[in-house]
């Protein structure tokens, strides 16, 4: 008896999983071409940024395997058009608004994301990040005493 409530269990998360492929949002990975990326501080904050923002923050997306696969999909492409609408490091000659915003965002904990375990960074790392991101792109801070 249990054993054909998990079978039709089963059978009924396969269909479900069949039947969302069918859902055209998520696999459109298309890599804009690459236009200007700032003036980077340093060789090191530069690497850093690769392995850790650039995924979702420029026009250099390596898309995994399994970004071909709804809902997975869907949550990958969200965030990287969201990512690459808000900090754009392949794209520095136009406007980036929130740039000044990203080291503080890199040292509280916020990004990356903690669902990307390959993004992680070790304490010394997200403080270099960080540094090297008020270097690279300004801080709010910077810009108040400048005015």
């Amino acid at each position: 008896m249990i054993g054909a409530w998990v079978r039709r269990v089963l059978l009924g998360v396969i269909v479900i999983f069949l039947v969302i492929q069918a859902v055209p949002y998520g696999r459109d990975h298309a890599n804009p071409p690459l236009r200007v990326e700032p003036a980077w501080d340093s060789k090191r904050t530069r690497e850093l940024a690769v392995r850790t923002c650039f995924a979702c923050h420029s026009n250099e997306t390596v898309w995994p395997w399994y970004s071909n696969f709804a809902p997975i999909s869907w949550l990958i492409q969200r965030d990287v058009q969201k990512g690459r609408r808000e900090l754009n490091f392949s794209e520095w000659n136009r406007a980036q608004e929130e740039a000044h915003k990203s080291a503080n965002t890199v040292r509280k904990g916020s990004m990356p994301p903690w669902y990307y375990p390959w993004a992680g960074l070790s304490y010394a790392e997200r403080q270099n990040l960080a540094r090297g991101l008020e270097g690279t792109l300004g801080s709010r801070k910077r810009e108040k005493n400048n005015s």
